[in-house]
């Protein structure tokens, strides 16, 4: 027989990290990983809308790491896991910077702001850096509120933002979609 899926052990309001503290399901800590997971949904509906070899490896490789970062926000940092939890590497934060410099080589200099839009993968892609966006600043809140983070992880979020908006550019461009350029009302 299959396991359930439900366990009602949430029923009222809080779930447990790895380590076993009962925390509230509002707890911060709860928050990030969430918004986390919420970004890897988002990043595998950007790969099903965009269909780029070199580009859907990389969203691959992103989402698993997105998956060792939600590990590392879901343990309790004062209780050792008995569980082998995966890290992230400054290797990872060097391949998306690798990543966003080849798609850069390709585009043709901002001239302005752009607004999401003109096909669903563009548009995709700029709903997954404003979540990636929000995941960050989740995490540096726990960090303001002296919850343990590991600092790489601000690191990574904060380039991986920085490559979903070069990567929304770059679909624009295979697509042949024009950019939508933002003109402010004067």
């Amino acid at each position: 027989m299959a396991f359930k899926i439900y366990t009602k052990t949430g029923d009222k309001g809080t779930t447990s990290l790895i380590g076993g503290t009962k925390v509230a399901k509002s707890h911060i800590r709860i928050e990030s990983y969430g918004t986390v997971d919420e970004l890897n949904a988002f990043i595998g509906l950007l790969n099903d809308n965009f269909h780029h070899t070199t580009t859907n490896n990389v969203l691959k490789e992103i989402q698993d790491r997105l998956f060792t970062i939600g590990s590392s926000l879901a343990c309790d940092p004062d209780k050792e896991t008995k569980m082998a939890i995966p890290d992230l590497k400054e290797d990872d934060i060097t391949f998306l910077e690798k990543e966003i410099d080849a798609m850069n080589n390709v585009l043709a200099p901002m001239k302005s702001f752009v607004l999401p839009g003109g096909h669903v993968a563009v548009s995709t892609a700029h709903i997954c850096r404003t979540v990636c966006r929000r995941a960050e600043r989740t995490c540096v809140l726990m960090q303001e509120n002296n919850l343990f983070i590991e600092p790489i992880v601000l690191i990574y979020l904060n380039r991986l933002s920085d490559y979903l908006f070069v990567l929304s550019r770059f679909i624009a461009h295979e697509l042949h979609v024009v950019e939508i350029a933002w003109k402010p009302r004067v």
